[in-house]
Formats: C-alpha cells, structure tokens, sequence
C-alpha cells in the first residue's frame, strides 16, 4: 500500500472509469488490537475525494481526540461541498498517482 502523503492529490476514477476527483484527506483508524507498546497503530479507513483543487486540509479539520472546530468546519464545508467519502474498502488498486475503485460514483457517499 502507499503511504498516505503518496495518497493525497492522486486522481480517483470509479469502476466505469468515470473520474470522481482527487484525494483531499485521508481518514485513518486505531487499531485497537494492534497495541505494541507505548506505539499505536493506525490504518487508513477511507479517502476524501473532490472535485476542487483547493488546498488540502490534511486533517486540519480534526484535532488527536477526532473532536472538529467551528471554523474548520465552516471551512472544509465551504471548500469541499459535494465530495465523496470513500471507504478503503471500496479501493480496488492504487499505483501510478491513480486510485481506481470496486464502485461506481453514484454509490459513494456524500460529505
């Protein structure tokens, strides 16, 4: 798997080869059975995908414990109106700065 710098900006194209826009934010989850230690480990859940190039948030909209700001909020809103929330499990392969999904666009939820 790529890592998740190599993950934003990549172009994502659904399963008819419709392009659905570019990653934006990565969505990552503790793996709570996972626990080496004092070190946790976290793995990516999902993708933010728009159809605007606008600066990325990288996960500005989010504090360590998940709780979100009002500003960031108003924000991430006002640049991202009608982005797709894609689970990694809809990710079919990644490679080549392209991410290509199990999925057509009309399936992928909205954020």
């Amino acid at each position: 798997m790529a890592g998740v710098g190599d993950l934003i900006g990549q172009s994502v194209w659904d399963s008819e080869g419709v392009w659905v826009g570019q990653v934006v934010d990565v969505r990552m989850a503790r793996n709570r059975k996972a626990n080496f230690g004092m070190q946790q480990q976290f793995t990516v859940s999902g993708l933010v995908v728009s159809h605007r190039r606008a600066p990325v948030m990288l996960g500005l909209t989010r504090d360590p414990d998940n709780r979100t700001s009002w500003l960031f909020k108003m924000a991430f809103r006002l640049l991202y109106t009608g982005s797709s929330l894609v689970s990694w499990d809809a990710v079919a392969s990644t490679g080549n700065g392209e991410i290509m999904l199990r999925k057509p666009v009309k399936t992928l939820e909205r954020v």
